[in-house]
């Protein structure tokens, strides 16, 4: 999958995964490894550049005798959300219109 999409799809999915409770890291990995590829060293930039951009905000708590830091979604992560509501019908007509362009070449 292209770099681009996937950074974008990415994104949304982490915001659903907090948009559902706050949770941390490795969760989040597993939360969203069986929709996507995506291991720490990749969720972690993009989680900081979620919060820069102030989707998420970040809180640490106590467990297990270490601190663990836990990722919340904000009001504009929420928003950022569910615009993808509202475009994902026009999603749909590109994904058909490139999948009918390819279905006619193969033919």
């Amino acid at each position: 999958m292209d770099a681009k999409v996937k950074k974008s799809l990415l994104d949304l999915c982490m915001l659903s995964v907090l948009n559902k409770g706050d949770s941390y890291g490795w969760q989040i990995v597993k939360d969203i490894s069986g929709v996507l590829e995506v291991t720490e060293s990749t969720l972690y930039p993009a989680l900081s550049r979620l919060e820069r951009e102030g989707y998420l905000t970040t809180y640490t708590e106590p467990h297990g005798g270490r601190l663990r830091r836990y990722f919340k979604i904000t009001k504009a992560g929420e928003k950022h959300l569910y615009r993808f509501e509202d475009d994902y019908d026009e999603l749909e007509r590109i994904h058909r219109f490139i999948l009918n362009s390819i279905e006619e070449v193969r033919q």
